[in-house]
């Protein structure tokens, strides 16, 4: 008789270990590094649940489980996180995607569907929104930055795995690298937004995220503030500037773009209910 579990056994041993480690979804945990340690799709663990696993596959599934029970998050794990239904690569150096980025990409295909212009992300990390929008808007030319080689790298390895060819992606802070006179329709942004003292930085996955990706001086809000003054010198008439922020950033962040003079200033919600995307329409010439 073999020593070695089932995939239903592994699984079930794997998610009452995550549980005791307080993860949040250890279930869902559990099956995603199987299929990594296996290389199989998940329907593989639903279709064969008494497969017993190889000596070499329990092996590499109890090194992945080790990693997740001291915290680091799965996507880092195996190096994958889908993300608008798109597989993309992710890295230490970047952010991890998020379900709640999405609402970011929904508002802004909302207001620039009816424009033509380029549109631009700034602090793209992974490409995530970036090719989100190109994957959409594929007559539209968008192009991502950010400040990290490894990111802006990492970036453009998504787009020729996805075989996204209407994006572009440059090397810079913010807006540093966009040639003077380039305007866009629409510019989105997912900027660092915590206080450096959030409680939060120590707590789950963000312990081991990137902190030149997640704070921001001034209470969260000096990058926002930074990208809402200078966008208006590229953005086209009538062109919309985006963020996401912070569950309680809402109001701050409307009244930043209201000072700086962007019209139609509003804060959409994300999927739990709570303040996620601040956009404004630019319309004075400069």
């Amino acid at each position: 008789m073999s020593q070695f579990p089932s995939l239903e056994q592994a699984i079930k041993a794997a998610t009452e270990k995550l549980h005791e480690g307080g993860s949040d979804s250890p279930s869902l945990d559990s099956a995603v590094l199987l299929c990594h340690a296996i290389d199989k799709p998940r329907s593989y663990l639903f279709t064969w649940p008494e497969k017993l696993l190889t000596s070499e596959q329990q092996s590499r599934f109890e090194e992945l489980l080790e990693r997740r029970l001291a915290g680091e998050p799965v996507a880092y794990i195996i190096g994958e996180r889908e993300f608008w239904s798109l597989p993309l690569k992710v890295a230490p150096s970047t952010l991890i995607p998020r379900p709640d980025t999405e609402r970011l990409v929904e508002v802004a295909l909302d207001k620039t569907a009816n424009q033509s212009g380029k549109i631009l992300d700034l602090g793209t990390g992974t490409g995530a929104i970036a090719l989100a929008l190109a994957s959409e808007l594929p007559n539209r030319q968008v192009v991502g930055i950010d400040f990290q080689p490894c990111a802006q790298i990492l970036a453009q390895e998504n787009a020729a795995h996805l075989d996204i060819r209407n994006v572009e992606f440059l090397c810079g802070s913010w807006f540093e690298p966009i040639h003077v006179g380039t305007k866009f329709a629409l510019i989105v942004s997912n900027p660092p937004y915590i206080d450096g003292e959030d409680p939060h930085l120590k707590q789950g996955d963000v312990r081991f995220e990137p902190k030149t990706a997640l704070v921001a001086e001034e209470n969260g809000l000096a990058d926002i503030k930074h990208i809402s003054d200078k966008a208006r010198e590229f953005l086209e008439r009538d062109g919309w500037l985006a963020f996401e922020h912070g569950y309680d950033q809402g109001q701050a962040v409307r009244e930043i773009l209201n000072g700086l003079g962007y019209h139609q200033v509003v804060t959409e919600q994300d999927y739990g209910g709570n303040d996620r995307v601040t956009l404004g329409q630019f319309k004075q010439l400069v």
